[in-house]
Order: structure tokens, then C-alpha cells, then sequence
């Protein structure tokens, strides 16, 4: 991952033999290709560093294409650069040598270890034993984070062309022990769109009530209301949606471990099921201003 590393070995897009419907599928956090020099200049064994991944989501989702939409997913590992970011959330503590002015050096993320450059994996656990230097954290951002976003954005392009709107799924995983604030509850699915600024409230109850009707527990925005993506790409007064979905790990993998569960097959049945009720709801939106243009 430098700069002679290709876009095909960054990212991979599963496209459809035609793009049949209005959405744009995306999993910028299952990457598990880890480069060798990002591994030996890392603090953390080969089964920790994996902790923020958002591990097997890109089969969870699979099924997109066969249904007509197409799936972008990264190979890179959320560790070594977070998409989900803005392109410059950086901690200066991290790294030797001054930052770009331009910086966000001061943002919520980045207090919490996770800015675009991350300086922890799940549970506080530190990546690395030394400070960076700065131009590699930017070679990072130039050589991985832009590319991935230019053909993001390329696919979300093509689809509000041809449909005239357009839906992003952003699909990411949580950690089974996630509760509600003052609830025992611990939801299956969280269903984010930065509290109706980023999707039609109707696409959001949507979606809860299909994940609801499949037997799962589903709730909106809290405590995840949707990053980056999700809040940079959701314009819905110009026809474009974008939801983020996190799905309970404890569906599907021993979080231990990291191996799959034999209900995973089951529960990807379930959100292709889950992924075709949406595609039938948007169309029968076509033509409307409701999600059209809000």
C-alpha cells in the first residue's frame, strides 16, 4: 500500500451485468489485506489488529449485485486508513512533523483515537509503539483514502444519472456488547441517517420495519447515527439517500475468535431478502418527488 500498490489491490468493485436498480452498496471497514510493513510497525499481534474490522460484511451483502446494484469494497484494513473519515482527521501526538494547516486536528474522532489515520483498534488498544512520520500518514490519504472515494463517488454519479436518485448503503459491523443508553437492550441492527439529514425518514422506517418483520431487533441512529460516508453523500433534496447499516457481530462470528457462526449463510440469506424489499420499496417511489427530490 504505497504508491506504486494498484486500485485493484486497494478496492474492488462486484458489478452487476446491468445496474437494474437505484443503490450503491459500499463495506469501507471488511478489508483484511494487511501490508508486512504495516504489520511490523504495529504494537498489536495478527489477531488483534483485526479488532476494527468490520469483519465478513462484504459476503453479509454479497448478494447486491445479482440483484442489480453494485458493491464497493475495500481490501485495505480500517487500521491503516479509515475512508469513513474526513480526509484530514489527523492527531498530531500521533506524528513527527507539522501537519497541513487545512488539518482537523480537533474533531471527536480524533480525541477518541479513530481519526482518518487511526491511532487504536476496538478496546483501546494502541497500534503502534513510535510516532509516524507525517508524510507517510499523507501518502496514506493521497495513495488509498482519495482513490477509494473517487470511485465512490463515480458509482454514485452513475446511478443518480441514470435513475435520476440514488440510495448509498453503507454497510459496517458493531461489536455484539452495544446497548442502548439507559436500555438492556441490545439491537441486531442499527439503522443511521445522521438523524434524517442523510435519507428520506420513510427509507429509514422502511428498512427498520423489514429487519423488524425478518425477526430482528432494529433501531435508529443510536449510538450510531452514521460517519463520514454517510453524512458526505446524503443530499436528499437532490435525490440522494444514504443509510448506514451496522450489524450485531454476535449474529454471525464468534467475536473471539473470529470465525463464523453456522447461522451466517442464514443471516445472509436474510438481508438479501432484506436488500430486495428496499429495491422493491425505492421503485415504487419512481417518480415522486417523496424520494426523488426531498
Amino acid at each position: 500500500m504505497d504508491g506504486t500498490t494498484s486500485e485493484a489491490e486497494l478496492f474492488e468493485v462486484r458489478e452487476p451485468d446491468e445496474q437494474r436498480i437505484p443503490f450503491v452498496y459500499n463495506s469501507p471497514h471488511s478489508g483484511r489485506r494487511y501490508n508486512p510493513a504495516f504489520l511490523e510497525a504495529s504494537r498489536l499481534d495478527d489477531r488483534a489488529i483485526r479488532r476494527s474490522e468490520d469483519h465478513y460484511v462484504e459476503e453479509l451483502f454479497g448478494a447486491a449485485p445479482s440483484l442489480g446494484a453494485p458493491l464497493l469494497l475495500a481490501h485495505f484494513p480500517r487500521a491503516y486508513v479509515d475512508v469513513n473519515r474526513e480526509p484530514y482527521e489527523l492527531d498530531p501526538r500521533m506524528f513527527d512533523g507539522p501537519l497541513p494547516p487545512f488539518a482537523n486536528t480537533h474533531s471527536m474522532r480524533v480525541a477518541g483515537g479513530l481519526g482518518t489515520i487511526p491511532r487504536i483498534v476496538a478496546e483501546n488498544m494502541e497500534i503502534y509503539g513510535r510516532r509516524l512520520d507525517v508524510g507517510e500518514a499523507l501518502q496514506r490519504i493521497e495513495t488509498t483514502y482519495k482513490p477509494y472515494h473517487a470511485r465512490l463517488r463515480k458509482l454514485i454519479a452513475h446511478t443518480h444519472t441514470r435513475f435520476g436518485f440514488g440510495v448509498l448503503i453503507d454497510c459496517h459491523s458493531m461489536p455484539g456488547n452495544v446497548r442502548l443508553a439507559g436500555n438492556a437492550l441490545r439491537p441486531d441492527f442499527i439503522i443511521g441517517d445522521r438523524y434524517g439529514t442523510s435519507a428520506s425518514a420513510e427509507l429509514s422506517r422502511a428498512a427498520i420495519e423489514f429487519l423488524e418483520d425478518l425477526g430482528f431487533t432494529a433501531v435508529r441512529n443510536k449510538p450510531y447515527a452514521g460517519g463520514f460516508i454517510t453524512e458526505h453523500y446524503g443530499r436528499p433534496a437532490r435525490g440522494l439517500h444514504a443509510l448506514q447499516v451496522e450489524v450485531s457481530r454476535s449474529l454471525y462470528i464468534d467475536e473471539a475468535t473470529l470465525q463464523k457462526k453456522r447461522d451466517f449463510a442464514a443471516l445472509a440469506t436474510a438481508l438479501t431478502h432484506f436488500m430486495r424489499q428496499m429495491a422493491d420499496f425505492v421503485e415504487s417511489f419512481t417518480g415522486s418527488a417523496s424520494l426523488a427530490a426531498e
